[in-house]
């Protein structure tokens, strides 16, 4: 992947931390310098995901442009075009809470997938009267959110997601996996939705298990993601 990074990046990565955890319960997948811990959904030519500062400017908002990082820079996990392929950690989980903050340019199209299939959509739908399935902060295939807190394209968004998967007893399904709560930019949009018809499109592997990755959905459209981090609850 270290292909993908402009030189000066590569040079102020050295200057990091390989790893990035707050403590013995929290996680911090994307180390900020490269995206050692990550596999690719599909051919990892296609992979458009760099490391660096994206920014959407006027004169283009329907782009995200990355930037070289300056001194005190938080570096983000950017995916800088569409028609890229989704990127998800090696490592899986179950129960956890996750909290990160994302960024797309207008009109782009994105999504976390908790286990690497039950979708909180990413998508451009700013000013939209009536949120709908499939808009922004939506459970996708499940729950529109309850209040409209969408913010401009361009701007830093947030989630802070309680996530239970789902459980099994040998090969048997005992309880489906639920968004307890889901919190957009600091507003509760939805609560205790039980993914009743399995995973949401688009997924990893399509299949329900009781343990899986965190991904980010890449073939759709630009998207930057950083601070993320996730604690596994027991």
């Amino acid at each position: 992947m270290f292909r993908l990074l402009p030189l000066c990046l590569i040079a102020f990565a050295s200057l990091l931390p390989a790893a990035r955890t707050d403590d013995a319960k929290s996680i911090e997948p994307f180390n900020g310098k490269d995206t050692t811990g990550w596999k690719f959904k599909g051919d990892e030519k296609k992979s458009k995901w760099v490391v660096g500062v994206s920014v959407v400017y006027e004169k283009k908002p329907d782009a995200l442009s990355v930037n070289a990082p300056s001194k005190g820079s938080i570096l983000e996990l950017i995916n800088a075009k569409a028609g890229s392929v989704d990127i998800f950690t090696e490592q899986k989980f179950g129960d956890i809470h996750l909290e990160l903050e994302f960024m797309i340019p207008k009109g782009s199209n994105s999504g976390v997938y908790l286990m690497g299939e039950y979708e909180v959509q990413i998508y451009d739908t700013y000013g939209k009267k009536e949120l709908k399935i499939g808009d922004m902060a939506s459970i996708y295939t499940y729950a529109a959110p309850k209040v409209d807190v969408n913010r401009k394209p361009g701007e830093w968004q947030t989630f802070a997601i309680d996530f239970e998967a789902p459980k099994f007893e040998g090969d048997k399904k005992v309880a489906n996996a639920k968004f307890v709560k889901v919190l957009f930019n600091d507003k509760l949009i939805h609560e205790n939705v039980e993914c009743t018809k399995g995973v949401t499109p688009g997924g990893l592997t399509g299949k329900e298990a009781a343990t899986g990755p965190l991904m980010f959905q890449g073939d759709h459209g630009a998207v930057a993601f950083r601070n993320i981090k996730i604690t596994p609850k027991k």
